[in-house]
């Protein structure tokens, strides 16, 4: 308990240094919005990833234990599939509207 306590001190005095980092035009001219963009939509991808293969899993299991249910959990798969995709095409406009 007492590391946890002098940890969050720590963290909390280094959240007070944070407008010194936030200095404007670097000198060595790498545009790291757009390396941040990169692994962000990567990020992202991969998050849909997982969570697709997990929803077709979980739909698929449905239908072997109760094949009558095959159009909720059909309408459902897809309502879910597209949903989870909605967020990299998100993370793909933010990109496109903040990388110039």
């Amino acid at each position: 308990m007492r590391y946890l306590s002098k940890l969050l001190m720590v963290l909390s005095a280094m959240s007070f240094a944070m407008p010194a980092f936030a200095q404007g035009g670097t000198s060595s001219g790498v545009n790291w919005v757009a390396i941040a963009a990169g692994f962000s939509m990567a990020f992202a991808s991969g998050i849909c990833a997982l969570a697709q293969g997990r929803a077709t899993a979980a739909a698929a299991e449905g239908l072997a234990r109760n094949p009558a249910a095959r159009p909720g959990i059909q309408l459902a798969l897809i309502l879910g599939l597209a949903l989870i995709e909605s967020l990299a095409l998100y993370t793909l406009v933010i990109i496109f509207v903040k990388v110039k």
